[in-house]
């Protein structure tokens, strides 16, 4: 089956745009997937304020860690992306549930939309499937 959508060329201002843009949250995911690896007091002390028990914080870590590779990679970019959509719904659920303040709550919503932006600019094919101009 044929696709009827047509890649348009990335410009190279656009591609580093979207580089840039999407190495941000990456490099900031990377290390906090890392930190959840080596739990030190902060962050066990700010999963547990979150209602999370200490024994799930390698997990977390680990599934962070895979998504943010995954997202790195340009031809699992899409999926990564999506994978980093649900995990950083997560944590805006989770900072609803506990009151935090409007920032915390808004920062994983600002890091998605960084995640999916830097995509768009870099990713033809996403542009394609998802034109914002006719």
């Amino acid at each position: 089956m044929q696709s009827s959508t047509q890649a348009v060329p990335v410009s190279k201002k656009m591609l580093w745009a979207g580089r840039i843009m999407s190495a941000l949250p990456a490099l900031f995911l990377l290390f906090d997937g890392g930190a959840k690896l080596v739990q030190p007091a902060p962050v066990v002390e700010g999963t547990v304020k979150l209602g999370y028990p200490v024994s799930v914080i390698l997990g977390l870590g680990i599934v962070l860690l895979a998504s943010t590779l995954l997202y790195i990679i340009p031809r699992t970019a899409v999926l990564g992306a999506i994978l980093l959509t649900g995990y950083l719904g997560g944590a805006v659920a989770s900072n609803v549930r506990v009151q935090e303040g409007r920032f915390a709550i808004l920062f994983p919503v600002f890091f998605g939309a960084l995640i999916w932006g830097g995509l768009y600019l870099r990713d033809a094919r996403l542009r394609a499937l998802i034109p914002l101009r006719s």
